[in-house]
């Protein structure tokens, strides 16, 4: 009897389970618009665009969305929006009223992020996770660095927003050393207002 099943002895590993090969039947379009992607150049193969399509998937919680236009990370309810409309509302916010309304958007992230990721945001040995979420939703390229934050790639532009966004989600005291993108915080105080 014929075997169609190969024996590869130095399979790749995935989470210490051995890899398997998968059969995915596409439709005609489905199968044009995979090969456009690769022949232009916006993805390197089939197997690395689905690795990318199941990663945001998994980090975005695309199981929750409920239908085109109602979309879930957890608790929270997600829009998709051109950075030009926030930061045009952005504006319309006094300058004096920026920091207080960051460390409120902070609070609301605070809680979304802890009741979806089930992690405390002041507690520095989680900010890997938090940036993560973050990123994923858009909000920039988090780093910690020393006692410094860095934010490459805001999506709100006003620095003084941001201070009080992650004051707010992070339970911290910060001092702006870098205005403009990438922003520099300076950690002062750590774990403000936690028991």
């Amino acid at each position: 009897m014929f075997n169609n099943h190969r024996n590869i002895p130095n399979a790749p590993k995935e989470k210490s389970e051995e890899a398997k090969r998968t059969t995915i039947i596409l439709e005609k379009s489905e199968r044009e618009f995979i090969e456009s992607l690769i022949k232009e150049g916006k993805e390197p193969g089939i197997k690395p665009l689905i690795s990318k399509m199941l990663d945001i998937y998994k980090s975005m919680m695309v199981y929750d969305w409920h239908f085109p236009g109602e979309y879930y990370c957890g608790i929270s309810r997600t829009a998709f929006i051109n950075v030009e409309l926030l930061n045009i509302l952005t504006q319309q916010i006094p300058k004096e009223k920026w920091p207080e309304v960051g460390e409120k958007m902070g609070d609301a992230l605070k809680v979304s992020i802890q009741s979806t990721l089930g992690v405390d945001t002041s507690n520095q040995d989680n900010w890997d996770a938090v940036f993560r979420r973050l990123k994923v939703q858009g909000f920039g390229d988090f780093y910690l660095k020393d006692k410094f934050l860095l934010l490459k790639t805001p999506f709100i532009h006003d620095c003084e927003i941001w201070k009080g966004i992650m004051e707010g989600l992070l339970s911290v005291e910060l001092e702006t050393r870098n205005s403009v993108a990438p922003l520099v915080f300076e950690i002062r105080k750590y774990n403000l207002g936690s028991v």
